[in-house]
């Protein structure tokens, strides 16, 4: 019999079946899709033109995780983009972060926020590493029964509060502000000027449907500076190959370890046995066993798909059905007979700014509008896009001379208005997409010669992402560390002996990071070792 079977060959299913492997235990990773990767794949979308289909770039993927894989020896190549950020705007000006450039950039708006940005930076580098050191533990659970039961969980949150205790008083007060603030308030309490806010705030709306003036999205925020690329903190780099190329990586990884990966394998039954999760059933009708189930969906998917109901606690099951989901994504990839040359930084050949995150969103208030637009017509009229060309440092993603550019659009909504579907609007949103980037960029629509369009019904039929959340989840208070997914089972842990989650929907929740799969390996080799 197998040991493990893991539901879900994404990032983290590969992650946690490559540490289960590690220690022996014989791992079995069953794919719904015909490639292993999840929502970090690349395809061709376009003849002679391929890209990162969802997930997109790279900076939160754990250095742990990637030297225990040894993804480099499997093929993993990753490059830092030249410039961070990039943001065009209407009346001729600009602004640029990174590269040593963002004092000079900040001070053409205002004096004052340039000589503010090395404080914040320390505050917010202060904040991120606190998650660090946290991303790769397991969250304290609350847990029911006498004192020995709670005596480790006990032991575990003193260890944590002590940590928090020896912080200066500052960056515990830093932590109170992003862990309940809106980022607008946030910025606001630290910047005058609109670009520099906008540059930062977006981090905030990014897979969060909100807008940055609700209260928790400083906190998405947060999540989002907390990676390193190459050993650079906070910054964001490009995955040669696409995303599919870290992936692949890990699956080969995992394989060298003696995991059997299965794909074009759906399971439709999680299988109970004497209250105990014991192997599952294919869409094909095969019936495998195992001494344990893990799953890399959505929790939602799991418990209410995959698991009987009557198994659950009747708490547990509202809770689930109730989990908050959905980013405001509509996710586009065109191929691009050139490279924009926008009106206020001119040229078509490439230059840095071509190789970073270009943010069409020029001020907090402009991200506001954009999320109550979508709340009342399913869609921004004036979106927040944000334009990768990763072609500008991978040559192999295009034909010569030519591009490909990720359009990661906000906000739309995940559900339409009035019973409304997303198959009758894709293309009229997609249009609208493009047209919002050649206002800055007037050659950008017609150099598009190809496109991939994925709205938030596409992204959840292709890769279970309910609503199109990227994060298995939103990342609220009530859903981040002992609540993820809930309280009682934030140990990677279901209410069902032998049922684990190592997605997403897990501490400490979305991004390519490979943490959860990480930490839920840890805790299915501890109940083997009992």
């Amino acid at each position: 019999m197998r040991d493990a079977i893991i539901i879900g060959g994404g990032h983290n299913g590969l992650v946690c079946a490559h540490y289960l492997a590690k220690s022996g235990l014989k791992v079995t990773v069953l794919e719904r899709r015909g490639v292993v990767g999840g929502a970090a794949v690349t395809e061709e979308f376009h003849p002679g033109f391929r890209n990162s289909v969802a997930a997109y770039t790279v900076s939160l993927l754990n250095p742990k995780v990637i030297h225990d894989l040894e993804l480099a020896k499997h093929g993993l190549r990753i490059v830092e983009r030249p410039l961070s950020n990039f943001l065009p705007f209407e009346n001729g000006q600009y602004l640029k972060i990174g590269a040593g450039k963002t004092i000079s950039e900040v001070a053409k708006f205002s004096k004052r926020d340039a000589e503010r940005l090395q404080a914040y930076g320390e505050q917010l580098d202060a904040a991120a590493d606190v998650l660090r050191d946290l991303v790769l533990q397991t969250p304290p659970n609350m847990v029911q029964g006498n004192w020995l039961t709670a005596l480790p969980e006990l032991i575990k949150a003193g260890g944590i509060g002590n940590r928090m205790r020896k912080l200066p008083l500052s960056t515990q007060r830093e932590l109170l502000d992003l862990f309940t603030k809106s980022a607008g308030d946030y910025l606001d309490g630290w910047f005058e000027s609109a670009p520099i806010k906008a540059a930062y705030g977006f981090d905030s709306v990014v897979g969060n449907y909100a807008s940055p003036y609700t209260p928790g999205s400083a906190y998405v925020l947060l999540h989002h500076v907390f990676g390193e690329v190459n050993g650079k903190k906070g910054a964001w780099g490009h995955a040669i190959g696409g995303m599919g190329a870290i992936t692949q990586a890990m699956s080969r990884s995992a394989q060298a370890r003696g995991v059997e990966v299965r794909t074009d394998c759906a399971v439709q039954e999680v299988l109970l046995k004497n209250g105990r999760a014991s192997g599952v059933v294919t869409s094909a009708g095969e019936k495998l066993e195992a001494r344990a189930v893990i799953s890399n969906l959505n929790p939602r998917l799991l418990y209410t798909k995959l698991v009987d109901s009557a198994a659950l606690p009747d708490d547990f099951l509202r809770r689930m059905q109730a989990w908050r989901c959905g980013s405001g994504t509509f996710r586009m990839n065109v191929a691009l007979s050139e490279l924009p040359d926008f009106s206020c930084l001119p040229g078509k050949q490439a230059a840095e700014h071509h190789g970073s995150g270009i943010i069409i969103a020029p001020s907090l208030q402009y991200m506001e509008r954009a999320y109550h637009d979508a709340r009342e017509f399913g869609w921004s009229r004036n979106p927040i896009v944000e334009v990768l060309i990763p072609s500008t440092l991978d040559s192999t993603l295009a034909p010569p001379g030519q591009h490909v550019a990720s359009l990661f659009c906000q906000h739309v909504a995940p559900q339409l208005p009035d019973g409304a579907s997303w198959d009758d609007h894709r293309d009229t949103v997609a249009d609208l997409m493009i047209d919002t980037v050649t206002r800055y960029a007037p050659n950008f629509k017609r150099s598009v010669i190809g496109r991939q369009i994925m709205s938030p019904l596409d992204l959840e039929r292709t890769f279970g992402l309910v609503g199109g959340d990227i994060f298995h989840g939103a990342l609220g208070l009530d859903q981040l560390f002992s609540a993820r997914p809930m309280l009682g089972h934030a140990d990677y842990r279901g209410p069902i002996p032998g049922l684990y989650t190592c997605g997403a929907g897990a501490h400490p929740g979305g991004g390519v990071t490979g943490a959860p799969g990480h930490n839920a390996a840890r805790e299915v080799l501890r109940d083997f070792r009992r």
